[in-house]
This record gives structure tokens, C-alpha cells and sequence, in this order.
């Protein structure tokens, strides 16, 4: 036990034979722009657990001429969820979340009770397996539910398949999520995360909701035929996705993340381990049934994807919209990540190699998260 522990802590705090992060030009970073016409990218480098650079590149509002900067305020997309499942995470480490409990033990009334917007669950009222569905199953992505009920054919949600079965990309599982948190726990999500996982980094400019003070600085994105689209004012928390954030303010999350601060040593590890093999050939379309086979024991972490490296474990998480493409992969090994934001989805096109420049070659499964 002795060892194992000790091999733990090497992969979490990185052994003295890890490579350092590898610098990368403003140049360069403007030649892959250029080649892709992305109008804004933000770029943060973290190397044993803390952050080594932040720099923004082109700009927020290319209509008026506004420059993007590290203080630029951007839509984190489904960054939110990473970031909200670290925080159920501190509730576990304290006792009052168990996640491998089922859901009629966390709520005060039957899932399909909830009738009313925002939490509207009534369609599975002559589906019992409900009944089955725990935190864990919600945040491997295994419930067996549709990205999002709007998608489906009548806009109604229903099982595709039995709770934790397989990985299916579902933004509905963290609505029941945030239900268990709000009706079952009574905590206020904005409140939790911003005490719990916001203020605990000094993401100063970080919020679930929108604030009025983001508008002085603020992004606008961009389509992958360069139409703006202008920033939306989300006016409720969302763990699905509602996160305003800076580049700034997701260098400091993602270095204390990387740490383990704010977290037992099994909590930390518990996030980013392999718990639910993932099987599908690419992310979306979400319900597509498994048929690859991922020499990097691709599977789903606890709001995260972990993958076998070359330099051991690693994980990511993505944060996608029309006009807005994220990523944070981070690799154990040196406690190294690179996180890039930026207000304009063609830049997806060129995350591969910068992540190559900084943190060298790696087994992301690039072909997985973009399809």
C-alpha cells in the first residue's frame, strides 16, 4: 500500500525527471490564427501546478475594433461542468453528498414531481428508471439521456438506454445534478461555486450568472463562417454550462485543480479517474453506440475524460458552442496543462498543434472530442 501511495503522489505532483512546458511564440500563435481566421484565442501554460503565462491574441469585438485581453470576460461553456463537479466533490470530502447514492434518496420528492421550469422532469413519470440514476452515473455521462431534450424529435426527455450502462454526452444529467444540490442539499449552486471553487482561486472575474460589471469587457463570438454573435446575458446558474469567466481566472482554476487544492488526496483522484470505459467513435453525436476501441483507455472521469498518455494519465474537458471553442487537457505527469479559450469555434482547428507546442507530443484523442 506503501508503494502505491507513493506512485500516487509522484504522478500528482510530478517527478523530477518530467519535461517542463514548452514556450510558444506570439508569432506563431498569430501564424495559426491567421490560417484559420480566428478572430480571438486566449492561452494559458501551467507547469508543476502553477501558472507560467497567460496572453490573449486578436480580438473581443472585431465590428468595433476591441482587443481581446487576459482580462477579457468569455463565455466558459461546458467548462462550467469540470468546474461544478470539483465543487460536489469538496461536498463529498465533507459528508453531505454520497455518490453512488440513488436518487430517491437525495431528493425530497420523486424526480418526475419536479413539473415546473427550470426543473421540469414530469416526461419520465412512466419510466422508473429514474429510480436508478446517482451523482456518479450523472457525472460519467451515463445516465442514458440526450444532450439535451431539445434535441429530441418532440422535445421531451426520455432513457435511450439503462443508467450507466455506456457514456453518452448528456447536459441534462448536471440539471439533476444542480436539482440534488438546490431541492435535496438547499444550497444556492451561484453561492456554492462561487464560495467553494471561485473565490477559494481568486477568479475575481468569474460568475454562474451574468454580471453587470463583465460589460466593459466583454467577448462576442464567432461562427465558423465569421458571423458575430453577441454574448449572452445568462441570467440563472446552469452547471450545464452558464459560466462567465476570463483566461486569467481559468489559468488559476485549472492550476488549483491540477493541485488537488481544496480536496482530499482521494477526492482529487477520484475526479480524473478512469471509472466508465468510453466506447463511441467520437463525442457528438452524443447517443451513437459504441464502436472503437481507444488504445488510450479513453473513458469518463467525474465531469472530465481521462486518457492513457505517454507520460502516464492525463485528462480534458471541452467547452463547445456555435461560436465559442474551450479546452483544457492536462497531463499528471509535471502537473502540466495548456487551457485555451477562445471567442470563435474555428479555432478548434488549431488547438491540436498548440497543445503540441506547449506540452509536446501526446495521445489526446483529438479525433474523439472534434469527431
Amino acid at each position: 500500500m506503501k508503494t502505491a501511495l507513493c506512485v500516487s503522489a509522484c504522478l500528482l505532483s510530478g517527478c523530477a525527471a518530467a519535461p517542463s512546458i514548452s514556450p510558444i511564440s506570439d508569432d506563431e500563435v498569430r501564424r495559426l490564427m491567421a490560417r484559420e481566421n480566428v478572430q480571438g484565442l486566449a492561452l494559458a501554460t501551467i507547469d508543476r501546478g502553477r501558472v507560467v503565462s497567460v496572453q490573449a491574441y486578436g480580438k473581443r469585438n472585431v465590428e468595433r475594433g476591441l482587443p481581446l485581453t487576459p482580462q477579457t470576460v468569455m463565455y466558459g461553456a461546458s467548462l462550467t461542468k469540470a468546474a461544478f463537479a470539483y465543487m460536489l466533490l469538496q461536498l463529498v470530502d465533507e459528508g453531505k453528498l454520497d455518490l453512488d447514492a440513488p436518487l430517491p434518496t437525495l431528493l425530497p420528492q420523486p424526480l418526475p414531481a419536479y413539473d415546473r421550469q427550470p426543473w421540469d422532469f414530469s416526461d419520465l413519470a412512466h419510466d422508473e428508471r429514474w429510480r436508478r440514476l446517482t451523482p456518479r452515473i450523472l457525472l460519467t455521462h451515463s445516465s442514458g439521456f440526450a444532450n439535451f431534450r431539445w434535441l429530441e424529435p418532440d422535445r421531451k426527455l426520455r432513457f435511450h438506454f439503462d443508467p450507466g450502462e455506456r457514456y453518452a454526452y448528456s447536459g441534462e444529467g448536471f440539471y439533476i445534478l444542480q436539482l440534488v444540490v438546490e431541492r435535496g442539499l438547499g444550497l444556492d449552486t451561484g453561492r456554492e461555486m462561487q464560495r467553494r471553487v471561485f473565490d477559494r482561486f481568486g477568479m475575481r472575474n468569474t460568475s454562474m450568472q451574468w454580471r453587470a460589471d463583465f460589460a466593459d469587457n466583454l467577448a462576442d463570438g464567432y461562427t465558423l463562417d465569421g458571423k458575430m454573435e453577441a454574448h449572452d446575458e445568462r441570467s440563472r446558474p446552469s452547471a450545464a454550462g452558464s459560466m462567465d469567466t476570463t483566461i486569467e481566472d481559468q489559468a488559476r482554476l485549472w492550476a488549483g485543480i491540477v493541485r488537488g487544492d481544496g480536496l482530499s488526496a482521494a477526492a482529487r483522484a477520484m475526479l480524473v479517474q478512469a471509472w466508465l470505459p468510453i466506447g463511441s467513435a467520437a463525442q457528438f453525436p452524443t447517443l451513437a453506440a459504441p464502436q472503437a476501441s481507444w488504445p488510450q483507455s479513453l473513458a469518463a472521469g467525474l465531469g472530465v475524460v481521462s486518457f492513457r498518455d505517454r507520460s502516464g494519465p492525463a485528462w480534458f474537458k471541452g467547452g463547445h458552442n456555435d461560436s465559442t471553442g474551450n479546452m483544457v487537457l492536462c497531463l499528471e505527469r509535471g502537473q502540466r496543462c495548456v487551457v485555451m479559450l477562445a471567442n470563435d469555434v474555428r479555432a478548434e482547428r488549431i488547438y491540436p498543434e498548440l497543445a503540441r507546442r506547449v506540452l509536446g507530443e501526446t495521445d489526446m484523442p483529438w479525433r474523439w472530442e472534434y469527431g
